[in-house]
C-alpha cells in the first residue's frame, strides 16, 4: 500500500476512535451516530452492553490494586467510588496495572470519604506495593559492604537505593491500617498518631515496615543523595533519640539499598 492511501484511512479511523471512545465513560452521552450495527441499523444495546463493561473492568482493576482500601469501606462503598473515578479518569496506559495511580488524590476529593481522613494514605501505599512489585530486580547492599570501608570514611558514603524501595509518610497510623486489612484477619486497636514506612521487595516478596521515630527523616536524606554523615545529622536533629546504627541495620536487612559509593579522595602528583 502507498503512503499516499494509507493517510486517509488513518484520518478515517481517528474520526471514528475519538467519539467512540468519548462517550465510553459518560453514561448520559448517546450512542455515537458512527456506532451501527448489521445493515446499518442502531447499536444503542450493544453500545451501552459494552459501555458498561470497561466501566465494570475499571472497577476491578482499581479493587484489585487497593484491596485494603476496599475491606476498609466495603464493597458497596467501594464500587461507588471507584465509578465515580472511573468516570472522570479515563485510562491512559494500555497497561491494566498502571491504572489508578491518582486514585488516593481522588479519594482526599471524595465527600463520602471525609470521615476517613487516613484512606487516601493507606491508598499511597497500595499504589507503591504494586509499583513496587513490578520494578526491576537488582542485587541488595549487604552489610559486608560497609565492613570494609574504613572508619574514617564512612561518613562520606552515599547510599544508591534498590528499585524496589519506596518511602511513605502519613500525618496518620495510615501503615498500621494498611497492614490490618491487607489480609483477613480481625481488625484492633489503632493509636492515632503520625506513621512512616519503608516499601522494600526481596525476590518476589513485597514487604512494608513500620519505620521508628527519625528513621524517614534519615532515609529521605539518603535517597535524596546525600551522605552518610549529614542524613544522620538531619534525623538527630528530628529525633534526639535516633539509633543510627540500627537504623542503617534495619535498612539493609529490608533491602532497602543496591549499593554504596565512596567518594575517591584527591592524591597529590608526586
Amino acid at each position: 500500500m502507498r503512503a499516499a492511501d494509507i493517510l486517509p484511512i488513518a484520518l478515517k479511523t481517528l474520526d471514528f476512535t475519538e467519539p467512540f471512545s468519548a462517550a465510553l465513560l459518560s453514561p448520559e452521552a448517546p450512542t455515537p451516530t458512527l456506532v451501527t450495527g448489521p445493515h446499518g441499523k442502531r447499536a444503542e444495546k450493544r453500545y451501552d452492553v459494552y459501555r458498561n463493561n470497561v466501566t465494570v473492568s475499571l472497577i476491578a482493576a482499581l479493587a484489585s490494586t487497593f484491596p485494603a482500601v476496599e475491606r476498609i469501606t466495603g464493597p458497596d462503598f467501594f464500587r461507588a467510588m471507584a465509578r465515580f473515578h472511573a468516570r472522570q479518569t479515563p485510562p491512559t496506559s494500555p497497561l491494566l496495572f498502571d491504572y489508578g495511580r491518582d486514585f488516593p488524590d481522588f479519594i482526599d476529593r471524595y465527600d463520602y470519604a471525609k470521615d476517613l481522613p487516613w484512606l487516601s494514605d493507606v491508598a499511597r501505599i497500595e499504589r507503591e506495593w504494586l509499583d513496587a512489585y513490578h520494578a526491576a530486580n537488582a542485587p541488595a547492599l549487604n552489610a559486608e559492604a560497609l565492613s570494609v570501608v574504613p572508619p574514617d570514611e564512612l561518613g562520606a558514603v552515599t547510599f544508591r537505593p534498590h528499585p524496589t524501595t519506596r518511602l511513605i509518610s502519613s500525618a496518620h497510623p495510615a501503615v498500621t491500617i494498611f497492614a490490618m486489612n491487607r489480609g483477613t484477619g480481625p481488625v484492633g486497636r489503632v493509636e492515632n498518631r503520625p506513621e512512616d514506612g519503608l516499601i522494600t521487595r526481596i525476590e518476589d516478596e513485597v514487604t512494608v515496615h513500620l519505620l521508628a521515630p527519625g528513621n524517614a527523616t534519615f532515609l529521605g536524606a539518603l535517597l535524596s543523595g546525600r551522605c552518610l554523615a549529614a542524613a544522620a545529622a538531619a534525623a538527630l536533629e528530628a529525633e534526639p533519640a535516633f539509633d543510627l546504627s540500627g537504623a542503617i541495620g534495619a535498612m539493609i536487612a529490608a533491602g532497602a539499598f543496591s549499593h554504596i559509593e565512596r567518594e575517591t579522595p584527591n592524591v597529590e602528583p608526586a
